[in-house]
């Protein structure tokens, strides 16, 4: 389980869309995915799209090498690198193999509007060249997940359902979450200044946007 500082800056942030994070860690595919039941083609459609962000995501945490300001973030990021190229990309490669999807349909597929919509928060909190700014997406995109992956339910049986609920749960995969959500607390801008204020702004209407997004990701996947 995650902790956060009690009347600290994350709870709030979370607060602000809790409605659109509860309807995606409790969302349809979720339960589906737990049950075993997801239809390979729905399977097929999430998984093509969610993995044309992870050049981008990649990019995220090479911003975050670049912008951390300790050696001790900078060398976690870096580690967090090596690991999705060794185990997360090899799953895709799997996966799509098992519900015969081709190479040439997901290495450049016609984007979803929500999928696109993603990626332009990913790119433009790189661009921003802040690290509050890619933290705030990073939290998202890896607590949201832990929070239904970590969800007490059976197993399903097949390596193409439990493969993706083993990336978002586990020991590891909690402690990688736990330490974005501290570094957000502790760069999250304080100050009583008119340029904080502003900054607090801009990742609170970060946070509802790429909260939202991720809900809105979930229910693509049936269309």
């Amino acid at each position: 389980m995650i902790t956060v500082a009690t009347g600290g800056a994350v709870p709030e942030l979370r607060a602000s869309a809790e409605a659109e994070w509860t309807a995606a860690t409790h969302h349809r595919f979720v339960s589906e995915l737990f049950a075993g039941t997801v239809d390979d083609a729905v399977m097929a459609k999430y998984l093509v799209q969610d993995y044309q962000f992870f050049d981008d995501f990649l990019s995220m945490l090479g911003a975050s090498v670049a912008h951390a300001d300790t050696i001790t973030a900078k060398l976690r990021f870096a580690q967090q690198l090596g690991f999705l190229a060794a185990d997360e990309d090899s799953y895709f490669l799997r996966a799509f193999a098992e519900v015969g999807v081709e190479p040439a349909d997901y290495t450049d597929p016609q984007l979803t509007e929500v999928t696109a919509g993603f990626r332009d928060v990913m790119r433009e909190a790189v661009a921003a060249a802040s690290y509050p700014d890619v933290l705030v997406v990073l939290v998202i995109a890896e607590w949201l997940y832990l929070e239904w992956g970590e969800q007490d339910r059976a197993m399903p049986s097949r390596d193409l359902h439990t493969g993706w609920i083993d990336l978002h749960r586990g020991e590891a995969f909690t402690g990688w979450v736990q330490f974005l959500v501290d570094e957000l607390e502790r760069v999250y801008p304080r100050g009583d200044d008119a340029a904080s204020a502003a900054a607090r702004q801009r990742l609170a209407d970060l946070w509802q946007r790429a909260v939202g997004l991720e809900r809105a990701f979930f229910d693509e996947a049936y269309r």
